[in-house]
C-alpha cells in the first residue's frame, strides 16, 4: 500500500518539475532571442508529458478470478417434486399449478436445480431471519472458495460490492461480507438492490470506479451477486406474478478485480490475472413509462407482494437492446466488419433493393463467446438469433439454465465457468456477457482472456465439476 502512495507522489513530483523545466526553457528562449523554430521544442515536450501521464493514469482493470456456488444435494428441487410441493402448499388455485406447470415445461429447465431451505416448508417460511440466513449461506462460501483459489487475503480487499435485487437488509450485504471476514476498517462498501439480472455487470461498473478513483488505496475488489429467494416468492392468484416461481433458483457468484497490471495476489502469492476488462457499456429507457413498468413489484389484490411481468415487456426489451448495440458496436466491432456492415447497408438502401428489414452487423466478429440472460430457453434462443449467434455460441446460456435455472445476476458467470470447464475460452478470446434489468436496461462487458490457456487437470473445477461430461444436453 505504501508502495502505490509512493509511485502516485513520484509521478506527480515528476510532473511539476518538468513542467517547470519547460517553462524555464521558454522564458530563456525568449529572453536570449533565439530562433523562432525552438519554441516548438518545450511546447513538445509539455505535449509528451501530457501523454505519458495519461498513459500512466490509466488504470487497467483486470479480472483475477471468479468462483460460483454449488448448493448442497440437499436443496435440490426435481421438477416433479417441486410441482407436487406446489400443490402440498395450499396456496394456489389449480389454475395456478397448471399455468407454472406448463412454464416450466416448456422453459428448457433440467432437473438438477436447487432452492433455499425456507422455500421447502409447507407453508414456505419467508421471513427476514431466513432470507439473512439464506444470504450467507450463499455469500460466504463463494467467497471461502474465491479467497483460496487467488491466494488473496479477505484483509487486502479495498472494496465490496454486494448485488442483490429483491433483498436489501439492514446492516446491508455488503456489510455482512465485510463483517464476517473482519475486513479492514476502511474497506468501502457498497449494495446494489433492486437492478434484476444485469447487476453483476453494474456491480463491475462500480468497483471499476472505485479502482480508478482510488488506486492509490484499493488494489482489489470483489463483487459478489446473488438472489435471495426467500423474500421473492409470490403465494398469490396473479398469474403475471408466478413467473419467478417458476425459474428463479439458488445461485451465487463472486469476483475478485485489482488495478495492478499484469499480476495479482499479495507477497508469496504471485497469481497472474486472468481477464482484462475490455469495454464495458450501460444503456436504459427508464424515462419511457412502458419500458418502466414492464416489470416491477407490487402488490396484488389480496396485499400479496409479487413480481409483475406485463406482456409487452418483449418488446420493450427489443427497444432498449436495439440502443445498446447500438451504443456497443461502435467500440467493440472491428474496422473491418464496420466498413463490411456499412457497404451492406448502403447496398440495402438502394431504392431497387430497399426492404422493411435492415441488416445487421455480424457480432461474432466482436467476441469468440457469450454468455446471456438466462430469463428461460426460448427467450435466450431469440435473443441468440437476433445477435446473430449460431447454437453453439448459445449453448452457455441453455445449459447454465438446464442445469441451475435462472439465477439472476449471477448467471453470467455460470456460464462463463461452463466455457471454462469445456475448454473453449483460450488465450487472446473474447467473451461478451449482456445482462438484462428492470427499468429496462441491458448492460455489457467484455472481457480478454490473459492468462495461459489451463492444463487438463484444472479445467472442469468449479459447479460444473461432477456434471460437464454430461453436457450439452439436447432435450
Amino acid at each position: 500500500m505504501h508502495q502505490d502512495y509512493l509511485l502516485a507522489a513520484l509521478y506527480r513530483a515528476l510532473s511539476v518539475v518538468t513542467l517547470l523545466i519547460c517553462l524555464l526553457t521558454e522564458v530563456l528562449i525568449f529572453v536570449s532571442q533565439r530562433h523562432a523554430a525552438l519554441y516548438l521544442a518545450p511546447v513538445c515536450a509539455i505535449l509528451l508529458l501530457h501523454r505519458f501521464c495519461r498513459r500512466a493514469a490509466t488504470t487497467e482493470i483486470n479480472l483475477v478470478d471468479f468462483s460460483c456456488l454449488k448448493p448442497p444435494p440437499r436443496l435440490r428441487a426435481p421438477i416433479p417434486t417441486f410441482l407436487e410441493h406446489l400443490k402440498l402448499m395450499g396456496g394456489f388455485e389449480p389454475d395456478a399449478i397448471a399455468f407454472m406447470a406448463k412454464a416450466v415445461a416448456a422453459s428448457g429447465m433440467g432437473n438438477e436445480t436447487y432452492l433455499p431451505p425456507s422455500l421447502r416448508y409447507l407453508p414456505p417460511e419467508s421471513t427476514h431471519g431466513n432470507a439473512v440466513q439464506e444470504a450467507r449461506a450463499m455469500l460466504l462460501p463463494t467467497l471461502d472458495e474465491l479467497f483460496a483459489k487467488t491466494g488473496v487475503p479477505p484483509s487486502a480487499v479495498g472494496a465490496v460490492v454486494a448485488c442483490c435485487s429483491g433483498f436489501c437488509p439492514a446492516p446491508s450485504l455488503a456489510a455482512i461480507v465485510a463483517g464476517s471476514y473482519r475486513m479492514r476498517s476502511d474497506v468501502r462498501t457498497f449494495n446494489v438492490s433492486g437492478m434484476g439480472c444485469s447487476a453483476g455487470v453494474i456491480g463491475v461498473d462500480v468497483a471499476r470506479g472505485v479502482l480508478t478513483a482510488h488506486a492509490a488505496t484499493v488494489s482489489y475488489a470483489v463483487v459478489v451477486s446473488a438472489e435471495v429467494l426467500t423474500v421473492g416468492w409470490y403465494n398469490g392468484r396473479d398469474h403475471s406474478k408466478l413467473l419467478l416461481n417458476c425459474f428463479f433458483r439458488t445461485g451465487c457468484s463472486a469476483v475478485l478485480l485489482t488495478n495492478k497490471r499484469g499480476g495479482a495476489g499479495v507477497a508469496a502469492h504471485q497469481m497472474p490475472a486472468k481477464y482484462r476488462l475490455v469495454r464495458l457499456v450501460r444503456t436504459n429507457t427508464i424515462a419511457d413509462d412502458d419500458s418502466y413498468y414492464s416489470g416491477y413489484r407490487e402488490e396484488d389484490d389480496e396485499g400479496i407482494t409479487g413480481f409483475n411481468v406485463r406482456r409487452g415487456v418483449g418488446r420493450a426489451f427489443e427497444e432498449v437492446l436495439r440502443a445498446h448495440l447500438v451504443t456497443i458496436a461502435m467500440s467493440v466491432l472491428p474496422w473491418r466488419e464496420k466498413v463490411r456492415y456499412a457497404a451492406v447497408l448502403l447496398r440495402s438502401l438502394l431504392p431497387h433493393r430497399r426492404s422493411r428489414d435492415l441488416p445487421a452487423p455480424s457480432f461474432r466478429t466482436a467476441a469468440e463467446h457469450f454468455c446471456l440472460p438466462t430469463t428461460w430457453g426460448p427467450m435466450i434462443r431469440r435473443l441468440g438469433r437476433g445477435l446473430g449467434l449460431a447454437e453453439k455460441e448459445m449453448e452457455a446460456a441453455l445449459m447454465a439454465f438446464h442445469r441451475f435455472g435462472n439465477q439472476s445476476a449471477a448467471t453470467l458467470w455460470y456460464q462463463l465457468a461452463y466455457l471454462e470447464a469445456k475448454g473453449m475460452v483460450r488465450k487472446g478470446n473474447r467473451v461478451w456477457q449482456l445482462g438484462v434489468g428492470t427499468g429496462l436496461k441491458v448492460n455489457s462487458v467484455m472481457w480478454e482472456r490473459v492468462a495461459a490457456d489451463e492444463d487438463d487437470d484444472i479445467v472442469g473445477h468449479g459447479p460444473w465439476m461432477d456434471c460437464i461430461h454430461r453436457y450439452p444436453v439436447t432435450e
